[in-house]
């Protein structure tokens, strides 16, 4: 896989634009009853999906996938359950990020009508978005089919589409699957690769997470409130996702840059504002652990005010991040936010 470098700061010039191996998709399906939904959906379509994959790409039936002969080679896994792989960082890492985030409906929808649309979104980044995008599509086919939920409510999956987004601000649907022609077509993906903007919008003094989805950031186990998370937690977990994410998946590697100065130089040169931020905990049921478990996170906005440079450099970043989520369970869409800037 071709190495590429971002760099760490926006000292180009802004209409310089890369193109990263990350798509969004939008799914649409047709209740076909009453569909009830818990507070936050996530982890509902996650096992779904985990489901259906396994169902789908599994060749010897073992219960674990790490004792299989085919663990490293295997669809299911490399999608789902990522083996841990060497990275540039130096360390083996016993987990590492999947190449998927699924973007559950809004908090707080808790029904779909018999006959009306359930959509969601599933972002894909490096290789798999591609490759296996057929199994990926034909397993949400059968996830849905097979019904969520504990009284499986079934749905039709009706399309499936690239979300573009258009220099205007709003988002271009490009379909890469139908119902009527039941064919997919990854070869449209390529069209869709996210362009990074290379630079800081100008005069940047201002930089606001507005978070839509329960950011969970931990500290030795310990899920972190409003009151304990701090400026400093958030960009390292941040930059460690993202390089993680982009070596492993899309075969990026960022450009050298001391990111102990950056975190240093963030905790005296920014002022972050989380009063606006407020605690969200919602439940969900554990197959695996066979047991309702409370998980929650941070909801609202957190402000970042300051040194321009220092937001200059943080912004590839945060812009990123809004695309690959954040914290713990991103796979199953939490830590989502949107960034805005201001001067």
């Amino acid at each position: 896989m071709t190495q590429t470098i971002i760099p760490a700061c926006g000292n180009n010039s802004p209409s310089e634009l890369l193109n990263l191996p990350l798509t969004r998709l939008r799914l649409t399906a047709i209740a076909q009853a009453d569909l009830p939904l818990p507070d936050y959906a996530g982890s509902l379509l996650r096992g779904a999906f985990g489901a259906a994959l396994r169902r789908s790409a599994c060749m010897t039936g073992l219960p674990q996938c790490r004792d299989c002969a085919l663990w490293r080679s295997c669809p299911y896994p490399a999608v789902f359950e990522t083996p841990p792989a060497p990275t540039q960082f130096g360390q083996q890492f016993s987990a590492v990020p999947n190449p998927y985030v699924i973007e559950p409906p809004p908090i707080g929808l808790r029904r779909v009508a018999a006959g009306q649309p359930l959509v969601f979104h599933l972002v894909l980044f490096g290789d798999s978005r591609l490759r296996q995008l057929p199994l990926i599509v034909h397993a949400w086919q059968r996830a849905l089919r097979h019904g969520l939920g504990r009284e499986r409510i079934a749905s039709e999956l009706v399309e499936v589409a690239a979300v573009l987004p258009t220099a205007a601000g709003g988002d271009e649907l490009l379909p890469v699957w139908d119902a009527d022609g039941a064919r997919v077509h990854p070869q449209q993906l390529e069209q869709t690769a996210l362009r990074l903007p290379n630079g800081a919008p100008a005069e940047l003094n201002r930089l606001t997470l507005q978070i839509h989805t329960p950011l969970r950031l931990q500290h030795d186990g310990h899920a972190l409130g409003p009151r304990e998370l701090s400026l400093r937690t958030l960009l390292a977990q941040l930059l460690r996702r993202l390089n993680l994410v982009l070596d492993l998946h899309c075969g990026i590697r960022p450009a050298p840059f001391d990111a102990p100065a950056l975190l240093a130089a963030a905790e005296a040169g920014l002022c972050d504002d989380r009063s606006a931020l407020h605690w969200k905990d919602w439940t969900r049921y554990s197959a695996r652990q066979r047991q309702e478990m409370t998980l929650g996170g941070v909801l609202g906005r957190w402000t970042l005010t300051g040194d321009c440079a220092v937001l200059a450099q943080l912004w590839p970043w945060l812009w990123l991040g809004q695309w690959l989520h954040l914290g713990k369970n991103a796979t199953m869409g939490m830590g989502g936010y949107t960034l805005e800037a201001g001067a």
